[in-house]
């Protein structure tokens, strides 16, 4: 139970920083996060973290690939840790 806490705040900041990252990186026009990783890190427990990155840094708050996708993925991962929570 510890790791996976403290696995879930490390692949959050990890997340949140490169959203971040990838934001400085389209302002300056150089090259970018691929889309899929920014959304794979999401799905390997970072959706907070790219949440928050989105609205901190304003970031793929345009496309509804992210729009639809992140929030989606927190919600089912809320769901799955609710559900293996109370079955064990």
């Amino acid at each position: 139970m510890k790791y996976g806490i403290t696995y879930l705040c490390v692949i959050n900041i990890i997340t949140f920083f490169l959203y971040g990252f990838d934001k400085k990186r389209a302002r300056c026009k150089l090259r970018r996060i691929p889309e899929k990783v920014l959304i794979g890190l999401a799905l390997i427990g970072g959706s907070v973290g790219a949440l928050l990155g989105m609205n901190v840094f304003h970031h793929k708050i345009r496309k509804w690939k992210f729009i639809i996708s992140i929030p989606l993925i927190l919600m089912l991962q809320i769901i799955a840790v609710s559900y293996f929570s109370f079955v064990h």
